[in-house]
């Protein structure tokens, strides 16, 4: 990371975050710092290196993403593109024509499908054999609980019909018996996933630089990455060394029900690791882990059956006494918790073990966080303000598109998906919320997830009361979780607001998000972004 020296004064509009001058009209930088609002930065202009005069513009602390997968998201761009197609066909056409221009490839891997483009989300590995049928193709629903693959990838593997379920996921059958091509949850995916050859070093740091450069486009220069196994410290690690890393990052170390104890030596090790090597701008205090799976796979974990499915009330992925251990082991070494909870009961399960780790361990600021929050039954939402959790939602998700009305609501009910992301709730008990985009599991920009937030509308404006609308969060409150939620979950109290010495951490938009129509808050734009007052993005026009 290079520093920034010299003195830059930014005229116009700013939203400083801050409780005692929320809004101001100028704000000064010099050597990566702020030092000055108001009127003492307008009289630096005078002197300063650099006059950014901001027009119609917003500039205000940058953006954070509270759960996100960078990595992934940077792979994702090496190979087929079919993320954003629309039909099973498009799918099975774009994958065959990157085959055929990749002939070296001994695999074929993508990422991420449309979960709700095949009834139940379930697919077959005889459309890709219509395809690629001589090479292993597998393809990450983006939901990355699920893969689709070919029959190849599934003979590689030796899932055949016999090949009985694991204990961490469902292998899809046909009424046959015969594997259809689709896995759910971890040990069935990883099945096909741990034959796919390892990424080359040279990759991997091209996919962090491609993350971070995406990154900075959105304004963000802050980001939980959600789930790191040892190779991706490597990744990051070899990252800082070629200078790619280009946006502050922390590393959550996932922690494997099967074998977190003997994972604690090795955690601890990477984080002092990190410290040491990653430089400024990264870091490994965090512990992943997932409590359950997604509603619309059917592995969520219920307090109550799913409707379509009465005999199963979803996947855990821990026992609750095994997870409450472990959240109260990794507690007692310093590492921050970061639980995925999607299902009532996951959540449940997530709040007991913070609540465990409080009462057996000493008080230290550990920051607990629950990620998604999906759905929670109402007599465990007093419970977040009482332990001090952070609720870090996808607001993206709140809204009612064809993943929640073709796969999640017809598998839990009218009632329980009318609890779904009970943003304002939570925000009424006091209870900080922090907000993130699980890229490249859904779209990384704020400014699309902050609309939804605020509105709880598809992005052509269904439906027109907004979706469980005592749930919606006003701009300046999504604006928060956004900026200084997501600062106050990375433990960064100097980047909650812009005040004279926080880090010069920046995103100007081209408009101001509280002053436009609220279904027009994604079409507003990142003009810059600046990282310790380093610009890592300008518009062209700029």
């Amino acid at each position: 990371m290079r520093e920034e020296t010299g003195t830059r004064v930014f005229l116009g509009a700013v939203r400083t975050g801050s409780e005692a001058d929320p809004d101001t009209t100028a704000l000064a930088v010099r050597d990566g710092r702020v030092v000055a609002l108001g009127g003492e930065a307008r009289a630096l202009a005078e002197v300063a290196d650099d006059v950014v005069e901001l027009g119609d513009g917003l500039l205000l602390a940058a953006f954070g993403d509270g759960h996100a997968h960078p990595l992934f998201g940077g792979l994702e761009s090496f190979g087929p593109q079919i993320k954003d197609l629309t039909s099973v066909d498009a799918i099975v056409a774009e994958v065959g024509r990157w085959a055929a221009a990749h002939p070296e490839a001994e695999w074929i891997v993508g990422a991420s499908y449309d979960p709700a483009l095949a009834p139940g989300g379930e697919f077959d590995a005889r459309w890709l054999d219509a395809a690629v049928a001589g090479r292993p193709v597998v393809l990450r629903a983006y939901d990355y609980h699920t893969v689709w693959c070919n029959t190849e990838a599934l003979r590689r593997a030796g899932v055949r019909d016999a090949t009985p379920d694991p204990r961490l996921g469902w292998i899809v059958r046909r009424p046959d018996g015969s594997p259809m091509g689709t896995l759910r949850e971890w040990h069935a995916c990883d099945l096909v996933l741990d034959q796919v050859p390892a990424r080359d070093e040279a990759e991997l740091v091209e996919a962090v630089r491609r993350a971070g450069r995406t990154y900075a486009r959105a304004g963000i220069t802050w980001v939980q990455d959600a789930w790191v196994e040892p190779e991706m410290v490597e990744a990051y690690l070899a990252a800082v060394r070629h200078d790619a890393l280009s946006v502050r990052v922390d590393l959550a170390q996932r922690a494997d029900p099967d074998h977190w104890r003997k994972q604690r030596e090795q955690f601890d090790a990477v984080r002092g690791r990190v410290a040491a090597e990653g430089g400024p701008l990264l870091s490994a205090r965090t512990v992943k882990y997932f409590s359950d799976g997604v509603i619309e796979g059917g592995t969520a974990a219920l307090l109550d059956p799913y409707l379509d499915a009465p005999h199963s009330c979803g996947m855990p992925v821990w026992e609750p006494r095994a997870l409450a251990e472990a959240v109260c082991a990794f507690d007692a070494d310093g590492f921050q918790t970061h639980i995925h909870a999607i299902g009532d009961a996951g959540v449940r399960a997530a709040l007991d073990a913070v609540e465990s780790a409080v009462l057996a361990n000493p008080a230290w600021d550990r920051r607990p966080v629950i990620t998604h929050v999906q759905l929670v039954d109402p007599a465990d939402l007093p419970r977040f303000a009482a332990l001090g959790v952070i609720a870090n939602f996808e607001p993206l998700w709140a809204q009612p598109d064809p993943l929640q009305t073709d796969l999640s609501m017809p598998r839990i009910g009218a009632e329980r998906s009318d609890r779904q992301y009970p943003m304002g709730e939570l925000a009424r008990d006091g209870v900080r919320l922090s907000f993130g985009s699980d890229w490249p599991v859904s779209s990384h920009e704020p400014l699309e997830g902050i609309q939804v937030a605020v509105t709880r509308r598809t992005f052509d404006g269904m439906p027109r009361d907004g979706w469980t609308p005592h749930q919606r969060l006003t701009v300046e409150q999504a604006l928060a979780a956004a900026t200084s939620g997501v600062a106050h979950q990375a433990g960064a109290d100097d980047r909650v607001a812009l005040v004279p010495g926080a880090p010069a951490d920046l995103v100007l938009l081209s408009a101001d998000p509280r002053a436009v129509d609220p279904m027009a808050i994604r079409h507003v734009r990142v003009l810059g972004t600046w990282l310790g007052g380093v610009p890592t993005y300008r518009t062209p026009q700029e």
